[in-house]
């Protein structure tokens, strides 16, 4: 907050000369800030145990991962999440030439659930059209429920993949495109993949926007190989005598709650791109900082007459005190 603090006082000086100028120096401060963030982020590859041994990470090459702490700090200071979004987050996984302000990218939010052991029973018996009609009816309650939260609707358009459960290796994926509030802004791809364990589940979402699709699914053979569960924890080690069983099955983890996820509440900032949150508090910086000028130009100047001609030469205006400030500002709005 100090670095815009000081950028607001150095650009409202330039601001009524030269607002194109000013721009521009935003603009090439902002990317200064980006970069500053981008360079202290730690990421790392190849293998990585981040839950202290249940669960293990192979980061192939063409991808990066970010440690809890964080991803943490992605999620809620870069992509404005609630804290709450972030329970479970054990790292996030970009491509290579990805990162938090890569629009043109994608990145998964790897979160750890012990939900209990998941019957996987009626995975080969489920209508995935009538549970997709099913979803969309269940739409307005959590809907009423995001608008109290102060966040946008969220409306399922379809399957962007259909669920598919691979029974060997115990991992389900598939993917919706979801439509954000009332807007034309494109759709939002959210692509899933949940790894069936002995007593949880890890969960991989994926934020990313509807054309980068085929990006992702060119991805995804890779990206379902990067988390397993160490010895003793996969799903063949399971434990009827010791080991609780979840009240979810394959057909309720793809139904999901919207509201539960924090790799869908992170399509919300990021895809709304989260500097702009910078850029207003710099503006309204700015549009403050003329309002205190503006009112004590008016207190100074109350007794001049502003020119009755209103065509009347900036030159002229200026002497007042009173048209020039009122010009910027609404400039700067």
């Amino acid at each position: 907050m100090r670095f815009f603090l000081v950028l607001t006082m150095f650009l409202t000086r330039t601001w009524a000369n030269d607002p194109a100028d000013s721009l521009v120096r935003l603009q090439a401060a902002m990317q200064q800030v980006q970069d500053s963030i981008d360079n202290s982020l730690n990421y790392s590859t190849g293998k990585v145990k981040p839950d202290g041994g249940r669960i293990q990470l192979d980061i192939p090459t063409g991808f990066k991962y970010l440690n809890k702490q964080q991803s943490i700090y992605v999620l809620t200071k870069l992509w404005n999440n609630p804290e709450s979004a972030t329970q479970g987050v054990i790292g996030m996984i970009f491509p290579e030439k990805g990162g938090p302000f890569v629009d043109s990218s994608y990145a998964f939010v790897v979160t750890y659930e012990e939900i209990g052991y998941v019957k996987d029973e009626d995975a080969g018996k489920i209508d995935y059209d009538q549970l997709l009609k099913s979803i969309k009816e269940d739409e307005k309650k959590e809907n009423e429920e995001r608008v109290k939260a102060g966040y946008p609707t969220i409306n399922i358009v379809g399957w962007a993949e259909k669920p598919y459960y691979d029974n060997q290796k115990k991992v389900l994926h598939w993917a919706k495109e979801l439509k954000f509030g009332d807007g034309d802004a494109d759709n939002t791809l959210n692509y899933e993949v949940r790894i069936l364990g002995r007593k949880g589940m890890i969960s991989m979402n994926a934020v990313a926007k509807m054309y980068m699709l085929p990006q992702v699914n060119q991805d995804i053979p890779k990206v379902l190989a990067v988390a397993s569960f160490t010895q003793g924890n996969s799903y063949f080690d399971f434990d009827s005598k010791t080991d609780n069983i979840a009240v979810w099955t394959i057909g309720g983890l793809v139904a999901g709650h919207l509201l539960a996820k924090a790799g869908v509440l992170a399509v919300i900032a990021k895809f709304l791109a989260p500097l702009w949150k910078f850029i207003v508090l710099f503006f309204a910086g700015i549009g403050a900082w003329f309002k205190r000028k503006l009112g004590r130009k008016k207190q100074e100047n109350s007794h001049i007459l502003p020119p009755s001609d209103p065509t009347e030469p900036l030159e002229s205006t200026a002497a007042t005190g009173a048209a020039e400030p009122e010009t910027v500002e609404e400039t700067a709005g």
